[in-house]
Formats: C-alpha cells, sequence, structure tokens
C-alpha cells in the first residue's frame, strides 16, 4: 500500500512554539520536489516531547496541507496500547491515510505482548497501520516470527524496519513475502533493503535532498540498480553527516543552513554546535546544498 521515499518530517520549533508557517512551507516543498510520503510526528519530528495536543495540531496541519496529494502518515505509537489507540483513532478522523506506530518502548513487553498491542488497535481503528521496528530506541526487537503472525491481522500492511540487520529483514522477507510490505528506517539501509524485496524507505535525508531520495528509491523500484547505486554513493556522506549526533539534531541544523527553519529544538535535545556543524557543513558543500 505504502511504497517510495516517504519523508520523516522536522518539526519546526521557535521561541519554545511549533512554527507553522515554516511547517507548511517545508511540506510544499517536499511535494513540488517529488516526494512520495510524509510521516508526521516520528522520531524525527520530535514527537516524544510534544504534548498531546501540539502532536495532534501537528498531524492535522499535515494532512490539511497535503491536501490529498500524497499519503500522509500519523505517527501514533506509544508504550501504552491505550494511548496509542485514541492517537490513531484521532489520525483516522483527521484524514490520514496511515499510522506509523513504533513497538511499545522502555516497558519491554514480550512478543506476545507486542504482537496483541498492534492487533488490539488494528482490529478497532480502521486505518492502515505500518508497524515501526526499531530496538535501539525501544529496547526490544520484533521478532520476524513476530511479523510472520501480524501478517493475518487486518489493517497491518507495512514494516519500517530499523533494527539495522540485514538477517532480519531477510527472515521477515522469507517469512512473510510480500503479505507485509517493508519499508527500511535508516537511510543507509534504503538499496540493501530494496533489494531484498522492500519497497521504500521513511527517510531522514529526504528532508534535506527529497527529490534526490525520490529518484534513488524510484530508479531501484525500476529494477535500475546501477543508478540507484550511483545515488546511493553520492549520498551516503550525508547519510551519515545526519547522524553525527542524534537524529534530528543534524537534520535540524542542515534545514537551518538551508534557510528552511530555525535549528530550534526542544530539551532534552540541544542543538548542533561547534565541530559537529563544521562537518556537516562541509558535506551539504560538498553536494552543493549550501
Amino acid at each position: 500500500m505504502f511504497s517510495g521515499a516517504l519523508s520523516a518530517i522536522v518539526t519546526p520549533f521557535r521561541d519554545g512554539a511549533i512554527d507553522e508557517a515554516a511547517l507548511r512551507e517545508l511540506i510544499e516543498w517536499q511535494i513540488q520536489s517529488g516526494i512520495d510520503g510524509i510521516v508526521a510526528c516520528g522520531s524525527t519530528g520530535e514527537s516524544a516531547t510534544m504534548s498531546h495536543a501540539e502532536h495532534e495540531r501537528v498531524i492535522k496541519l499535515t494532512v490539511d496541507a497535503a491536501r490529498k496529494r500524497i499519503p500522509i502518515l500519523a505517527g501514533t505509537g506509544s508504550n501504552s496500547t491505550a494511548e496509542a489507540l485514541r492517537l490513531t483513532s484521532f489520525a483516522r478522523e483527521v484524514g490520514a491515510d496511515g499510522a506509523l506506530m513504533i513497538s511499545p518502548y522502555y516497558n519491554k513487553p514480550t512478543q506476545e505482548g507486542i504482537y496483541k498491542h498492534f492487533k488490539t488497535i488494528a482490529t478497532t481503528v480502521d486505518l492502515p497501520i505500518i508497524v515501526y521496528n526499531i530496538p535501539s530506541r525501544t529496547g526490544s526487537n520484533i521478532l520476524p516470527e513476530t511479523f510472520a503472525r501480524m501478517c493475518d491481522v487486518k489493517n497491518i500492511v507495512c514494516i519500517k524496519e530499523a533494527s539495522g540487520s540485514i538477517d532480519q529483514i531477510s527472515d521477515i522477507r522469507r517469512l512473510c513475502g510480500d503479505r507485509l510490505t517493508i519499508l527500511a528506517g535508516d537511510d543507509s539501509f534504503t538499496l540493501p533493503d530494496m533489494a531484498l524485496g522492500g519497497k521504500g524507505v521513511i527517510s531522514v535525508i529526504s528532508n534535506v535532498m527529497p527529490r534526490e531520495t525520490h529518484e534513488l528509491v524510484a530508479a531501484a523500484l525500476a529494477g535500475d540498480f546501477a543508478r540507484a547505486r550511483d545515488i546511493h554513493f553520492r549520498l551516503l556522506p550525508l547519510m551519515r553527516a545526519l547522524f553525527i549526533e542524534t537524529n534530528p539534531i543534524p537534520v535540524k541544523m542542515a534545514l537551518a543552513l538551508m534557510g528552511k527553519c530555525s535549528p530550534e529544538m526542544r530539551m532534552p535535545l540541544l542543538q548542533l554546535t561547534g565541530g559537529a556543524t563544521e562537518k556537516l557543513r562541509s558535506v551539504m558543500k560538498e553536494l552543493r546544498l549550501i
């Protein structure tokens, strides 16, 4: 259902508040640059430090600004099943095309608990769900065998896989086939993932280079892996630079250097400074982004 290059879009802040004008401009630029979809209120969108009211406002604003031109996914995950259910219901009400749901973090449920968490929401709210697996942030890994069980659950249609393991991606494909779409959760894994049958990426680098990220994925989907490799190698230094510190600190600074939004972060995350900023600036100059 979902494929291509989807931007996990940042949430611009100014003086402590959401900069709605900057967010609208970013969304429009993304669409005009050919991006295939946008994820609002993901990790890159700093959802962890937004209030519920702000979270809902960003989802609605993104849906409204897109005007059905591209799919909009709403980050609705939580380590509370009841809270995730409420957020997912809201996303459906305001017209989101799907929900990106992180696996419950901190409380580290069992595989059975993870399965029942997603099944409860998927069978209660009639909205396509993308299951987001990122063990480095959640403290637990969704096993391929658990994904295989999810294949038969209505509304669970896709995986954002960010375990960092090619073996895990291979096992998910082996067990699930085409019953669940796999999207890469790390930019540098986009091409390897697609070589195994993945359909695209939920991307950080596309915040800065939306057209090129779309072109990489489009080439791979068309079977032109030579062109996809060329783009991958060109973008690889920036893919790495955007994780020189915790995401989304570097990508916010990159957008600020481009004049797209303020680099303002919400504590406990702080703005990129000093040598890290200069390293990022150098890579961006090489790519002629600034």
